[in-house]
């Protein structure tokens, strides 16, 4: 099998359904965004993370590419998806993982900039991704129908990826630095 169709050379792509849209499409955006964030997240996991980050992380990586497929398909047809769609147990267990995330953590007592060890670093760039990805469905939703909980999982994801940052820092014994305003 080729690697290229051709068939997206005048700025067109296919959506599962049928229908062809410019490769501009908010929705083309959201998945590409999404596509993004699983391979950042990817790098992230090629750091030295502790073991039940990396575990929760390459089950994200699977749910994302729910996630872009549902987002590359036309509204109505995602029942036809040969999978079973993002729904509030993901959403869950994300919140279980923030929970046991968090344990330990010294306390936020003011912005932290990103940064720290590698590991840390990557997943704070995960996070910004992952927000930008969250915008970028939001915009889609104008255009198309999306359903609510790819916006929730999104957004607890993101909430996710900032704990893990703090944990593979804390793990990393790497200070977080304190966000000092100007003037301060």
């Amino acid at each position: 099998m080729k690697i290229y169709t051709k068939t997206g050379d005048d700025g067109s792509t296919g959506l599962f359904g049928g229908v062809r849209v410019n490769k501009d499409d908010p929705r083309v955006e959201a998945y590409g965004t999404v596509d993004e964030l699983n391979s950042v997240i990817g790098l992230a996991r090629a750091t030295a993370l502790p073991d039940e980050l990396a575990t929760v992380l390459a089950e994200v990586q699977e749910q994302l590419f729910v996630v872009g497929a549902e987002l590359a398909t036309v509204a109505g047809k995602e029942g036809k998806l040969p999978m079973q769609l993002i729904g509030a147990g993901e959403v869950q267990r994300l919140e279980e993982a923030i929970d046991r995330t968090e344990v330990g953590l010294p306390p936020l007592t003011n912005f932290i900039l990103p940064g720290g060890a590698p590991s840390g670093a990557a997943l704070h760039h995960a996070r910004t991704v992952c927000r930008r990805a969250e915008r970028a469905v939001i915009v889609a939703s104008r255009v198309a129908e999306v359903r609510p909980e790819l916006k929730i999982y999104l957004n607890r994801l993101s909430d996710f990826l900032f704990v893990a940052a703090r944990r593979a820092n804390f793990a990393a014994n790497m200070p977080e630095s304190p966000w000092a305003p100007r003037g301060q």
